[in-house]
């Protein structure tokens, strides 16, 4: 992935983040207005993703936003809503931020 696709999941990640405080405060308090915000949001976002997955193809696009999305999301929950995870919760994020680095680098790692 070049600096663009980099910059361009960047941008997909921040509208992402959005997206989900956004149905965060829908949750809190729903109408119609957050609703419609959120799903704007999203779409905008798996727009951005679309082009990443037809530029770089999809393991490798989608296993970093996973990633990237897993760690920002909680980052966001944990310091602006105070939610709190378990040590297992907590454990299971690690091993999947471990088990997405071993599927993006694995290629990478074997020489391939």
């Amino acid at each position: 992935m070049n600096v663009f696709g980099m910059a361009q999941l960047g941008v997909s990640t921040v509208i992402f983040l959005l997206a989900a405080t956004a149905a965060k405060h829908w949750a809190l308090a729903p109408s119609l207005g957050k609703i419609l915000i959120t799903l704007a949001l999203y779409t905008l976002g798996n727009l951005i993703m679309l082009k990443l997955i037809r530029d770089f193809g999809m393991s490798i696009s989608l296993s970093l936003s996973a990633v990237i999305q897993l760690v920002a999301v909680n980052a966001v929950a944990l310091a602006f809503f105070g939610e709190r995870l378990t040590p297992i919760q907590g454990a299971g994020v690690a091993l999947a931020i471990v088990a997405v680095a071993l599927v993006t680098l694995g290629p990478y790692l074997q020489g391939r």
